[in-house]
């Protein structure tokens, strides 16, 4: 009985059995609908010829009962339309690996779309802070960071964006400074065409900007009304004069675009929900990011997540696309033996990032190349071709850690705003100074500590 998962390995073997036959359609799909049952859909021209139609049939007889029960019944079990685009509508896919003219396609319950990465922004620089696992103090640290750079005279954009639990804004503003809408309000208002009535009153200011400032966006305003009802609505698509439908995240980087105008910020930094959602889809997939912070605690929840998620790049070939922008910050280092810690999880990273990410290399050919290095013709490291890989202790790569230390006196703390209100740049730096330095070579800021 074949499950889920080996979908697409029966898939896969079935076609290369019947290559030749694939090479002969312009496009093939392999459709995955909500139950995850498998339809093929291929161009209509093959149903106009007889002959290309009988074999394609015989193709779906012969995968049909290798996939039951993930198969739709034999009698619609191909579709023919007149266009892949057509045939994909918006939904995720990706290229079948070994075959040029054929593409899984993922009809999802929700529009998350990890495989989908827009390119970076060539604008306002903008820094994702993410987690896999929630309480690993990713929002204290944006907080920090925002408080560093306002120091160092930087005008800052922050976006509470991890919207089903809310309270970056805390940090960054007073009761007092609290705007009177926030994200929700936007997205739900955006809906009927009423969301510039509220744009001017969803931005503050706060009080802990020094020589720069913090412009903070909050998910929700001052009073958050029916905010359940709200958070229901946000994730709904918009249906436009020309009935077409603008995704949840494209409106998303509408408004973006639109604070960013009003603004006018040297740096965007979006606090995403945790987990693989589709909060954390847009922030990472959709928005343009320039950087993104993968925050970690050592352990195998940890690794494992993010294993996950760099699996599903590997296997979309999106990985190309995003992987640059990645990453990883040593969330809440010990006090205890903290060069052991950073080391694991450092070595944890690498062992992530070079089974899923990194490029695997391998020697070139003799000749193409001329002779190996070695007195006996056999080829050493140094003769490996470059590819985008790592050494384990190369401090600039992806997988080594930007360490953020656990320190008692934010620990258990009832007013975060109250501590950065009072606190100093060295206490600062002792505790996110890795991060920090990171974040100011990002943007160009060197020397600006």
């Amino acid at each position: 009985m074949t499950t889920f998962d080996q979908i697409t390995p029966t898939v896969t073997a079935v076609l290369e059995a019947h290559r030749s036959l694939v090479g002969r359609l312009d496009w093939l799909l392999v459709n995955r609908d909500l139950n995850g049952r498998v339809r093929l859909i291929v161009p209509e021209a093959v149903d106009a010829d007889e002959a290309l139609r009988t074999s394609v049939i015989a193709l779906v007889q012969t995968l049909a009962p290798q996939l039951a029960p993930h198969a739709h019944p034999q009698s619609c079990a191909v579709l023919f339309e007149a266009s892949r685009e057509q045939a994909c509508q918006g939904a995720a896919a990706y290229a079948l690996h070994g075959f040029d003219n054929v593409w899984v396609v993922d009809r999802l319950a929700t529009e998350a779309n990890w495989a989908r990465i827009a390119p970076e922004t060539q604008g306002t620089p903008r820094i994702v802070f993410f987690s896999i696992k929630g309480g690993v103090g990713r929002s204290t640290a944006l907080a920090a960071t925002a408080w560093s750079l306002a120091q160092a005279g930087k005008r800052v954009l922050v976006l509470d964006l991890d919207l089903e639990s809310p309270g970056l804004s805390s940090a960054l503003l007073p009761p007092e400074r609290q705007p009177m809408y926030g994200i929700t309000d936007w997205l739900v208002e955006d809906l009927v065409d009423n969301a510039d009535v509220i744009l001017e009153d969803m931005v503050a200011t706060s009080n802990l900007s020094h020589d720069g400032e913090i412009h903070v966006v909050p998910a929700h305003g001052s009073n958050p009304g029916e905010y359940i009802a709200k958070l229901g609505r946000v994730w709904m698509p918009k249906l436009q004069a020309d009935r077409t439908r603008e995704r949840w995240s494209a409106r998303l980087e509408r408004l973006l675009l639109a604070l960013e105008a009003r603004v006018r910020p040297d740096v965007v930094l979006i606090d995403s929900r945790s987990g693989i959602d589709e909060i954390a889809s847009t922030c990472i997939t959709d928005m343009g990011a320039n950087l993104i912070l993968l925050f970690a605690l050592e352990g195998e929840q940890t690794w494992n997540g993010y294993r996950m998620l760099f699996e599903q790049w590997q296997r979309a070939h999106a990985a190309e696309m995003i992987r640059e922008r990645l990453k990883i910050v040593g969330a809440i280092v010990p006090e205890l033996d903290r060069v052991s810690y950073l080391e694991s999880l450092r070595e944890h990273a690498y062992g992530v990032f070079v089974d899923t990410l990194y490029d695997e290399i391998a020697p070139p050919k003799p000749e193409a190349v001329g002779p190996a290095s070695g007195s006996d013709g056999k080829w050493r490291v140094g003769d490996l071709i470059e590819g985008w890989n790592f050494d384990e202790a190369d401090e600039g790569a992806p997988h080594y850690p930007w360490a953020v230390n656990w320190h008692r006196s934010f620990a258990g703390l009832r007013s975060l705003q109250g501590r950065l209100a009072v606190i100093d740049v060295q206490e600062v730096n002792a505790i996110f100074g890795s991060l920090l330095d990171g974040v100011r070579d990002a943007m160009g800021m060197e020397g600006q500590s």
